[in-house]
């Protein structure tokens, strides 16, 4: 283990590049921040507070998925694996859990003062590798030195929307937001970092299933919960059965997309235009934050099928469908123009979304829902073993 490597930049090019061992533990921190904001979802919803959590999930998520999707692609052009690079990714780290410790505050009373302590902390470590990779790849200088400067101006503006009162800080958030996602573009078209487009693919697919297994725990222990009190696995069947079509199902259609050969064939494009790479990166907090959802959803079906909620069955019911709704929309459009034309590329995700929202009004919402999603991989997979020949030989 070497003190100190320049950093000059990974190759775009390299062959079997993949997450490394600290990649991975970074994104076991974000395990427990995404758990908390599934869970503060899920009890805001069946305690009576809507409203509230509704409102704070995605402002929460967005602060989540943010620092990792900045950690993600800047490692993927400058990760050194030095001592210093660890040491700094270590700040990083003890950052994601203070924010995981701020989340219940941020959801249930609006107050992210914990949650933009760990923000920043993420934040400025980053600008701490910025300015290395400023000082030691000249190519990228430009570029590196836009993302420090953007991004440390910006945590301070964090800081100070701390003081804004109620609405106005919530329009204090958004317009930070519009701000932090215009800082790459900004940067990157003063230059380009040179990230690796089978690395951002897997990195992308690793969090995928952080987020899908998210939903797998919080069934589970309200499914245990429930089981502990009065109830009985019959009530539960039906949710219990349900729940496991409905995760395995979005795992299968997110990774039958050819994930891969998007990013690297926006990869190629990425000197004459940011747009490939940028809709890629940012769509999907979208689907990020459905599955995460979609566990909270899970989680208050098995509280609605107890007797143990505030909301009505039709609202429960909304709680599920309409995040496995998002998702399927977002995987959607993020790879519609890698799919075969015709009649199932446009029209079967959104008839599939149709039926999934209508069966909120149904006994069994949950059940109906990982039905629908087995029927559009069924369909799916039987249209594909019609497709002719040279549709097969051009498919990227």
């Amino acid at each position: 283990m070497q003190l100190h490597v320049p950093m000059i930049g990974r190759d775009p090019a390299q062959s079997h590049r993949a997450a490394s061992p600290l990649e991975l533990l970074f994104d076991l921190t974000f395990v427990v921040a995404i758990a908390q904001a599934a869970s503060g979802l899920h009890h805001g919803l069946v305690d009576g507070h809507a409203g509230e959590v509704l409102l704070g999930f995605p402002l929460i998520f967005f602060g989540i998925w943010w620092a990792w999707m900045n950690f993600t692609w800047f490692a993927s052009a400058y990760d050194t694996d030095d001592a210093i690079y660890r040491l700094t990714v270590l700040l990083q780290l003890s950052g994601v859990l203070v924010v995981a410790a701020g989340v219940p505050r941020g959801l249930s009373d609006h107050e992210y003062g914990v949650a933009t302590l760990g923000y920043v902390m993420m934040r400025l470590a980053l600008v701490a590798q910025w300015l290395r990779a400023a000082a030691s790849h000249p190519d990228g200088r430009r570029c590196a030195l836009r993302y420090a400067g953007g991004l440390a101006a910006i945590q301070a503006a964090w800081v100070a929307r701390l003081a804004l009162p109620g609405a106005a800080g919530v329009v204090g958030f958004v317009v930070l937001v519009a701000i932090e996602m215009a800082i790459p573009y900004w940067a990157e078209s003063s230059g380009r970092t040179p990230w690796h487009p089978g690395h951002i693919a897997e990195r992308y697919g690793l969090f995928t299933l952080i987020v899908l297994g998210e939903s797998v725990l919080s069934a589970t222990v309200a499914v245990q919960t429930a089981l502990d009190t009065t109830s009985t696995f019959g009530e539960l069947a039906p949710v219990v059965v349900g729940g496991i079509l409905i995760v395995f199902f979005m795992w299968w259609m997110y990774f039958d997309m050819p994930g891969e050969q998007v990013v690297a064939r926006a990869r190629r494009s990425f000197t004459e235009t940011l747009r490939g790479p940028f809709v890629w990166g940012y769509g999907h907090y979208v689907v990020f934050a459905s599955a995460a959802a979609a566990g909270a959803g899970l989680a208050v079906a098995v509280d609605q099928a107890t007797h143990h909620s505030k909301l009505t069955d039709t609202q429960a019911g909304f709680a599920i469908t309409v995040p496995v709704s998002i998702f399927l929309l977002a995987v959607w459009v993020l790879h519609y123009a890698t799919k075969t034309p015709g009649p199932m590329r446009t029209y079967a995700v959104p008839t599939g979304v149709v039926l999934i929202l209508a069966s909120s009004f149904t006994p069994e919402p949950v059940l109906g829902t990982g039905i629908v999603l087995a029927g559009l991989v069924a369909a799916a997979v039987i249209a594909r073993c019609f497709e002719p020949a040279e549709a097969v030989a051009t498919r990227p």
